[in-house]
């Protein structure tokens, strides 16, 4: 099995994703090559006190930016993992905001 920190790369703290934390829904910017499998597995590794219930994946595409008159790019693509945890389990990283 892969390293768990490389499958979950980073908890997403935003308003939206604070918010959903209260109903036992967490969100985390994940690798793009992971599975639902993958990522519950590693969830529940990081976090030994947890149990997954369910995992919705979605692509985000990157967006697209100019530099000047010419010189366009994008940001990269990524994957984000919205987790949702048993009734009344929390994670203790998004507590404190």
């Amino acid at each position: 099995m892969k390293d768990p920190y490389l499958i979950i790369e980073r908890p997403m703290v935003t308003e939206k994703s604070v918010a959903a934390g209260e109903q036992g829904k967490y969100t985390f910017k994940v690798n793009p090559d992971a599975n639902k499998i993958e990522i519950r597995e590693a969830i529940e590794q990081i976090y030994p006190n947890v149990h997954v219930v369910k995992v919705n994946t979605l692509r985000v595409r990157g967006k697209s930016y100019r530099l000047g008159r010419v010189k366009r790019g994008s940001r990269p693509d990524w994957k984000k993992a919205i987790v949702t945890l048993r009734p009344g389990e929390t994670l203790e990283v998004f507590e404190g905001v």
